[in-house]
């Protein structure tokens, strides 16, 4: 039997987050993202829940030890161009990402601090949130809170983009290298997004709002998206452009399918693209 010449490899994008068994958000929301940007997907998961469109019926942790061995299992074997990381509901899970992030030397990471899903189901405990903020602000190349998360770590309500300014400033200064604030539950017809950088540059990106009940994953789906843009080589600004014109597309394609009673998923598939290569380094 011949050995066979290897010469190419897919952009292995690894989602460390809760399991959502609706499928709308949470690693399923990831791996769909994942697949129809050409990228190989891979998870760890952190927390199984009960949940579908009307909200969360139970969480079960996994411990910090089967997490730990997910992610080195995963790394050592397959590697990682990029990881996306989500709910991570107490100190000790939080405490292993970081851990794994120092022991792989994972640079292109991307945080999405989960606290609260879309039915306002409670995702984090409290003592979580500040050993999120002291561990994996730092390693993270990008922290993309919603709205009702960053009033959450800046302690006060954000109703304006003065506000969403202000905050993106405080949580810089709590160590985050970069923000993306998403500004969508602000009311009006333009939703803004900011992206914050350590070098005190501001992107602003702006759009129509899009009329659609269908919203459960949006964050899920826009930090899946970043680190897969990462992952196939983009620039930290054009893989925050590229995700944010998909979530956009993903939103119009869906707004119109009815899945579930509740707030329904996003059409991650609406526009695949073939698995990608990259040359075998």
């Amino acid at each position: 039997m011949t050995e066979t010449a290897f010469d190419h490899e897919y952009p292995r994008v690894l989602s460390i987050a809760g399991s959502d068994s609706g499928g709308g958000a949470g690693i399923q929301a990831d791996l769909k993202t994942f697949a129809a940007l050409g990228c190989y997907g891979m998870t760890a998961i952190t927390a199984l829940t009960a949940q579908n469109t009307c909200g969360v019926r139970s969480i079960h942790g996994v411990p910090p030890q089967m997490l730990r061995d997910q992610i080195d299992a995963v790394i050592e074997d397959i590697g990682a161009d990029a990881v996306k990381i989500g709910m991570l509901h107490a100190p000790d899970i939080v405490q292993a990402v970081a851990e794994a992030i120092d022991r792989h030397a994972l640079t292109k990471v991307v945080l999405d601090p989960v606290m609260v899903a879309t039915s306002g189901a409670v995702l984090i405990d409290n003592p979580a949130i500040a050993v999120l903020v002291r561990d994996l602000f730092p390693r993270a190349m990008v922290v993309t809170p919603n709205l009702d998360e960053a009033s959450l770590l800046v302690g006060r309500p954000l109703a304006t983009e003065q506000d969403m300014q202000v905050a993106a400033q405080e949580l810089l200064a709590k160590g985050a290298r970069t923000v993306l604030l998403k500004g969508g539950h602000l009311p009006g017809d333009v939703v803004s997004d900011l992206l914050a950088m350590q070098n005190g540059e501001l992107h602003w990106m702006r759009g129509p709002r899009i009329p659609s009940p269908n919203t459960h994953g949006t964050g899920c789906t826009l930090s899946s998206a970043i680190a897969a843009h990462l992952a196939l080589g983009q620039s930290l600004l054009e893989a925050v452009q590229s995700a944010h014109a998909y979530v956009r597309a993903a939103m119009e394609a869906g707004a119109r399918v009815r899945t579930g009673a509740g707030s329904g998923p996003l059409n991650h598939g609406h526009a695949p693209v073939t698995m990608r290569l990259k040359p075998l380094r």
